[in-house]
Parts: C-alpha cells; sequence; structure tokens
C-alpha cells in the first residue's frame, strides 16, 4: 500500500474524536447550570456515511425546566456585571473559537453535511457575531426624555430582561447559535438553548469553550432532546422573557401560540422566498455564477436560497445550457474532505 493510499485508509477508519485537535470539544452530555449532564442515548451521524459520531442526551420538559431555573438564578449575578466584565469574558471565548477553528468545523461538517471550507467560513462568522457583541456591550446607552417641568428629567436606561431561550436550526449550527447567544449574555442576560437534534455537537463544542472562558455556571445552559416539551417549557415558563427561534414556518406558528399565553417576547425567523431573475441585458456568465451560489450553497438548505429562477426568453437558452453544464460538473460526496464541492 503507497503512503498516500495508507493516509486514506487510515482516514476512512478514524473517529471523529481522533481527527480532533483537541478531542474534549467533543461532548456527550448536556450543559446545565455549570455540569455535563445526561446519559448519551441519542445517535448524532454523518449524513453522508450514516456512520455514528457520537451520542447525546434525550431530555424532555423536567430537566428543561431545571435549566431555566439554574438560568433564573444565575441572572442578577450576571446582570450586575459590568458591560466591560461581560465584554472581556466574550471576548475571551471568541479568542478560544478561532484557536480552535479548525476542529470546530470539522465537528460542523461531520455532523451537518456542508462542506470544510463553508464550515470553517461560519466558524469565523461565528465568532465574529461574539467580538462585535462583545463591543456593544460597552454601549448600552440610556436616553434622556424632554418632560413638561422645567425642573425635572426623564432618564430611560436599558435593563437586561432575564432568562432568553434559544432554538436553533441545523443548516447553520454555529453562527446561528452565538448570533442568538452572544447578544442575550453581552445584555446580561442568561441563556437556554436547545440545538436541532441533527447538529448539537457543534452547540456542545462552542458550550465547552464558553466554560474555558469563564462565562459562570448557569449563565449558558444547552439542552438536547424531545423538541416539543422543550419548545413548550422555554415559552409557557413564566421566567423565560423571550424566545427566539430559526426554523420553519409550522413550528413557528406553534411557538408563537405557545408564547401567547404569557404575552412572551419573541423572534421568529422562517421560511423565506427569494426569486432569481436574470434580465436580457445581464451578464450571464456572472448570472450563472450567482445563480450556483445561491441556489446550492449549504445545498440550498438556506433562508435567502433562490427557489425559482426566471429568465428573459432572448437569453433563457443560453442561460440554462450555461447553467445546467456547471451544475453537472459539481462534485458531491462526503463533506470533511476538502475535494467535495457539495454535501450529500
Amino acid at each position: 500500500m503507497t503512503p498516500t493510499a495508507a493516509a486514506r485508509a487510515q482516514h476512512a477508519t478514524a473517529t471523529l474524536r481522533d481527527r480532533l485537535k483537541d478531542p474534549s470539544l467533543l461532548k456527550e452530555a448536556c450543559y446545565i447550570d455549570g455540569a455535563w449532564v445526561g446519559t448519551p442515548v441519542f445517535a448524532v451521524n454523518n449524513p453522508a456515511t450514516g456512520v455514528e459520531l457520537a451520542k447525546v442526551p434525550q431530555l424532555g420538559a423536567d430537566d428543561t425546566t431545571k435549566a431555566v431555573e439554574a438560568a433564573e438564578r444565575a441572572f442578577p449575578a450576571w446582570a450586575k456585571h459590568t458591560a466591560k466584565q461581560r465584554s472581556n469574558i466574550l471576548r475571551k471565548w471568541f479568542e478560544l473559537i478561532i484557536a480552535n477553528r479548525e476542529d470546530l468545523a470539522l465537528i460542523l461538517t461531520s455532523e451537518q453535511g456542508k462542506p470544510l471550507s463553508e464550515a470553517l467560513g461560519e466558524v469565523d462568522i461565528g465568532a465574529a457575531y461574539i467580538e462585535f457583541f462583545a463591543e456593544e456591550a460597552r454601549r448600552v446607552y440610556g436616553e434622556t426624555i424632554p418632560t413638561q417641568r422645567p425642573d425635572a428629567r426623564l432618564l430611560a436606561i436599558k435593563q437586561p430582561i432575564g432568562v432568553c431561550g434559544a432554538i436553533t436550526p441545523w443548516n447553520f449550527p454555529n453562527s446561528m447559535i452565538t448570533r442568538k447567544v452572544s447578544p442575550a449574555l453581552a445584555a446580561g442576560c442568561t441563556v437556554v438553548l436547545k440545538p436541532a437534534n441533527e447538529t448539537p455537537l457543534s452547540a456542545l463544542a462552542l458550550a465547552v469553550l464558553a466554560e474555558k472562558a469563564g462565562i459562570p455556571k448557569g449563565v449558558l445552559n444547552i439542552i438536547t432532546g424531545d423538541a416539543p416539551p422543550i419548545g413548550k417549557v422555554l415559552c409557557e415558563h413564566p421566567a423565560v422573557r423571550f424566545v427566539g427561534f430559526t426554523g420553519s414556518t409550522a413550528v413557528g406558528k406553534i411557538l408563537y401560540q405557545q408564547a401567547s399565553v404569557g404575552v412572551k417576547r419573541l423572534g421568529l425567523e422562517l421560511g423565506g422566498n427569494a426569486p432569481f431573475v436574470v434580465f436580457d441585458d445581464a451578464d450571464i456568465d456572472a448570472a450563472v455564477e450567482g445563480a450556483i451560489v445561491s441556489k446550492y450553497r449549504n445545498m440550498g438548505q438556506t433562508c435567502v436560497c433562490a427557489n425559482r429562477l426566471y429568465a428573459q426568453d432572448k437569453i433563457y437558452d443560453e442561460f440554462v445550457q450555461k447553467l445546467s453544464k456547471k451544475v453537472a460538473a459539481m462534485k458531491i460526496g462526503d463533506a470533511p474532505r476538502a475535494a467535495s464541492r457539495r454535501a450529500r
């Protein structure tokens, strides 16, 4: 066997944990109140090969309630941290993510399926969210409001609202988490996060680094398991003051109804609608490249990918021919391999 063939064989048989520079990033437990808890029973598989990568706990309503209560207990102390103190901790989290970006990308692409190059880009974007909100935490200003009395002045001061729930999708399992979690933490809120069942390993790896960065126990809690009861607790528990969700419109409607019980603040990012239009005077080659990026980035699993293409009659045949040729040339395979252009 040649050295190259031997390396390929070793790559094929090595587990995900074996391939990580820091195997401690591959966690098989939930993170609640600063402790790693739960029995790993739910298999997380590579979508291209079907190979089991790890197992995670299958928790439900009771454990979600415990996570919310932990976040509620941690909130007063975290809110009392100065903006600079919270900013420094988030900055450390950002630095640890950048230092471990290759491992995080490998975990992401193994469980989600996107090409490794795209996974690296997502990790960088996810880290950038933390960096941005870490700095914005220092600039949470109030307002001075004019009054009808000459001897009085009204001041409006922004305060953290409390426990925030976050439910994130599988298509961007790293950046969608940091996009929801980092502004909440920067503002002084605590968080209970429910990642997608298909891609929980990226969330748990981020929790490992958050713990190392010095985020206090109970401030960030991550729970995996049965989505409906977990979502119901987050929407109906009185201690949870805000819930952010990215996912399908159907699930968004359910959460909307559940959150209405307590008139809870809710942030919903649901399905998109994105036509791609090519006019007669367009640069056809540029239009083809644009369509490829829009439709096939992340295998089309984004809320802004083109869901239908229109081309004017004059350039229709040329556009379709060039687009078809480009699509036929795509390579589809196991995403962790750098040569793969598209995942399965």
